[in-house]
């Protein structure tokens, strides 16, 4: 597939780009020339992030969970750099606990960042896109939800109820504003803090989720990519079936080019 372009006179918002996969993702958008805000809590990273190209990647410290602090800076950002055309929501913590171990409320704080994060980013973006009716949301997504692993309640939970939310915003405004194309992708097993030590290489995934988030189509809204392929609906069977009955060809997942 080849990307297109959507930004014309506006930035991209990536959360979480301090370090791993939010820095890859960054720096790959960038590199096509689009302007990118940074955003993190900890400014030494969204620095170290920001020092290989300041002309195109700017931090601003955030912590995704605030609400009120996420609108303090989505606001500077558009009078900064202009009306958002794209937000990566990549930021999430992974605290490896067993539930019967977990503090009273530390459950909730972990939802605050992995879901409030992502909704409260896509509340503050979301009127600056809707102003010329454009925009891309790409929601950074896992199926840990699916199988949990232990000592993952926390996190399976809470990126669980986001890719329902990836739904549920979709349901609000695909009708009204079909050219805010909003979709999930899971990136994979990757060589960061939160993932494993022999995972795919961040900057490897980045180049498939960047070329993604890039890609306005409205077909893409409510798909699911996983690394560089789309997860189609239901099985495999079920689709060769109904390609039969309809005399249609089979449908193939589209396949990303890497930026």
């Amino acid at each position: 597939m080849t990307p297109t372009e959507i930004i014309q006179n506006g930035p991209a918002i990536v959360t979480g780009a301090g370090t791993g996969l939010g820095r890859a993702l960054a720096r790959k958008i960038a590199e096509r020339g689009t302007p990118v805000a940074l955003l993190g809590r900890q400014e030494n990273t969204l620095t170290e992030t920001a020092a290989t190209r300041p002309d195109r990647l700017m931090p601003y410290v955030c912590d995704v969970s605030d609400a009120g602090e996420v609108q303090t800076v989505v606001d500077a950002i558009a009078r900064d750099l202009g009306t958002p055309r794209i937000l990566i929501n990549n930021a999430a913590v992974y605290p490896h606990r067993d539930i019967l171990e977990l503090p009273q409320g530390a459950f909730m704080q972990t939802m605050e960042t992995n879901l409030g994060g992502i909704v409260n980013a896509v509340q503050s973006v979301l009127p600056y896109m809707i102003q010329d009716g454009v925009g891309r949301i790409l929601n950074v997504a896992t199926f840990a939800d699916m199988s949990p692993l232990p000592m993952s309640s926390e996190y399976s939970t809470s990126k669980g109820a986001a890719r329902i939310f990836t739904r549920a915003l979709i349901a609000d405004i695909a009708d009204r504003f079909p050219d805010i194309v909003v979709s999930d992708w899971m990136p994979g097993m990757l060589a960061t803090q939160m993932g494993i030590e022999d995972g795919l290489d961040p900057n490897v995934a980045a180049g498939w989720g960047a070329a993604l988030a890039m890609m306005h189509d409205p077909q893409l809204t409510g798909t699911t990519f996983e690394m560089d392929r789309e997860i189609l609906a239901g099985s495999a069977l079920k689709r060769k079936l109904k390609a039969l009955l309809t005399l249609s060809r089979p449908q193939k997942p589209r396949i990303l080019t890497p930026l």
